[in-house]
């Protein structure tokens, strides 16, 4: 299982997300987009998703933090990353 977040310094729904996956003991990689114009671009045409954070599970995205928290309070989340 991997998560992989895409995120920019400014961003408090990036911050709400990692701080959710640090509450429940689960690691993730961290891609800070701030100053890389370029790959923020590539990324959001390649999974068409035009906001950070942008949450990828075992490369499939979820979405952003909204997507994820309600994951974790439907739990789906637990289930999802056990398979």
């Amino acid at each position: 299982m991997k998560i992989v977040i895409y995120t920019t310094s400014y961003c408090p729904f990036c911050d709400a997300a990692k701080n959710l996956l640090k509450s429940l003991n689960i690691e993730f990689d961290e891609v800070d987009l701030t100053d890389n114009l370029e790959e923020r671009l590539e990324i959001s045409t390649k999974y068409n998703w035009r906001t950070v954070p942008l949450i990828l599970i075992n490369n499939k995205l979820i979405g952003g933090f909204d997507e994820l928290n309600n994951l974790n309070n439907n739990g789906e989340l637990e289930s999802l990353l056990s398979s």
